[in-house]
């Protein structure tokens, strides 16, 4: 625990309000801000990404992003959790999705289209795609719980409370006998994920030299055999 890390007196795991939804969007904004997929995602340079939303730079672009995300699981009951003080202070937000729901409707990628090129812009768009379609590709088709997105504000990283919200989920998983997988955008982060029963099964390389990711599967009981794996298409 570093000098700027505060630990939180007492919080709880609940579903997000629906007010919430900015403040979440800057909390995964801030816990991303090195994240090496958002860096690339959103080059400080890119103009064209900044006048199209009107961005202002990188943060604004992923707290954008990020709502875009929320807009699109808050539809699945229970896709948006966070950690949070009986006041009302944001700790930590997780996405989720649950087995056959992580993808959506053709129609329903379409109608977000608008709302992408507002985030991306006209060249960043053809960025954002790449990224999407190489996640589909090795998203695997044995039925899970699929976790995209886990923030933790910076100012209470390594004080336990992105590791009970992700807990709180994967007992729910081991309750109904189904796995869970992520894609870890940072090498450092792989070991956090293998703390909670996760394992690596291969490397996700973007394209146009885009960065690496680790796509991590949890099978729903942490100590059974792992040679299962999941299926792929």
């Amino acid at each position: 625990m570093n000098a700027r890390t505060a630990r939180p007196a007492g919080y709880g795991i609940r579903c997000a309000r629906p007010g919430e939804a900015g403040a979440i969007a800057a909390l995964l904004a801030r816990a991303f801000a090195e994240d090496a997929v958002m860096a690339w995602m959103f080059p400080d340079a890119d103009a064209d990404a900044i006048a199209a939303g009107g961005a202002g730079g990188r943060a604004r672009g992923t707290a954008r992003f990020f709502a875009l995300l929320q807009r699109q699981q808050r539809p699945r009951a229970g896709a948006v959790r966070v950690a949070a003080t009986s006041g009302g202070q944001l700790l930590a937000a997780a996405l989720w999705s649950g087995p056959g729901r992580w993808q959506p409707s053709a129609a329903r990628e379409l109608a977000t289209m608008p709302r992408y090129a507002y985030v991306f812009g006209v060249r960043g768009l053809a960025r954002a795609a790449g990224v999407q379609n190489a996640l589909h590709d090795a998203h695997p088709d044995t039925p899970h719980w699929y976790l995209p997105t886990l923030g933790t504000d910076p100012g209470f990283q390594g004080t336990g409370v992105g590791s009970a919200l992700v807990r709180e989920q994967l007992a729910h998983c081991d309750r109904l006998g189904q796995p869970a997988y992520l894609e870890s955008s940072m090498i450092s982060n792989v070991p956090f994920y293998e703390g909670l029963g996760f394992r690596v099964t291969g490397e996700i390389r973007l394209p146009d030299g885009g960065p690496t990711l680790w796509p991590m599967w949890r099978d729903a009981d942490a100590d059974a055999d792992a040679d299962a794996g999941p299926r792929r298409r």
